[in-house]
């Protein structure tokens, strides 16, 4: 089963981490494929129950444009998600410490809420960190893939 990378971001920069995810997972044998999240809807919950979710912060710890819909949607409607695992990528900037990561942190909540099963903890970048996101991305699925396969068999 296909590994769905859900993305929400401001500037392109979660789409960007998502395509280097999307390499490694390649080469580790996973299928991957990227879904920008005003692209998804919850009806793709049927049939796909793995997912890695990438996600920038917007405005006072929010879901990017681009997410809210979907995000939206799932705290509405409150599908249940009891068979499905996850991963998640959170990209902030700590200047704003009181909402940094805010919006993976909205997504990993109520992921959690509605039954799904999160793999490993969330990444959290810091714009201010000096790494690049994708690196620090790619050394965390260097941990992550390994359970990720543990779990799904």
């Amino acid at each position: 089963m296909p590994l769905v990378i859900l993305t929400a971001s401001v500037s392109g920069t979660a789409e960007f981490v998502a395509e280097e995810a999307a390499e490694l997972l390649t080469q580790q044998g996973i299928v991957s494929r990227i879904v920008p999240m005003q692209k998804a809807a919850l009806a793709m919950f049927a049939q796909r129950k793995l997912f890695l979710i990438v996600s920038s912060t917007y405005g006072t710890g929010d879901v990017p444009d681009n997410g809210q819909a979907f995000y939206r949607a799932l705290v509405e409607a409150r599908p249940d998600l009891s068979d499905v695992k996850y991963g998640i990528i959170g990209l902030g900037d700590t200047t704003y410490s009181e909402t940094f990561c805010g919006g993976s942190a909205r997504l990993d909540a109520i992921f959690s809420e509605l039954g799904a099963k999160r793999i490993g903890e969330r990444l959290r970048h810091d714009r201010r960190s000096g790494v690049f996101p994708e690196k620090l991305a790619l050394e965390w699925l260097a941990e992550w893939i390994p359970m990720f396969k543990s779990m799904v068999g």
